[in-house]
């Protein structure tokens, strides 16, 4: 079972910033919700900037980090074994 646990953006429409370009706005962050899985996650705001994953007895936790200046998220998903 995949699930996504945390979500944090600091300063944050849908698609793209005009300006920037950047998919990391205040409306693809609305869209994130709970039970996505990663590639839902990704076709809405890209790949994530770092990855890290712990491998621990029960379950399996994979962290995405989005970071553009001031602005960033973090996206935990956890998997049990």
């Amino acid at each position: 079972m995949l699930a996504f646990v945390a979500l944090l953006l600091v300063a944050a429409g849908c698609d793209r910033n005009a300006l920037t370009g950047s998919k990391l706005t205040r409306g693809n962050y609305d869209q994130i919700s709970n039970g996505m899985t990663k590639e839902q996650v990704e076709r809405i705001l890209g790949p994530p900037t770092t990855t890290e994953t712990k491998d621990m007895v029960i379950l399996k936790k994979t962290t995405y980090r989005y970071e553009e200046g001031k602005k960033f998220a973090i996206i935990t998903f956890k998997m049990t074994k």
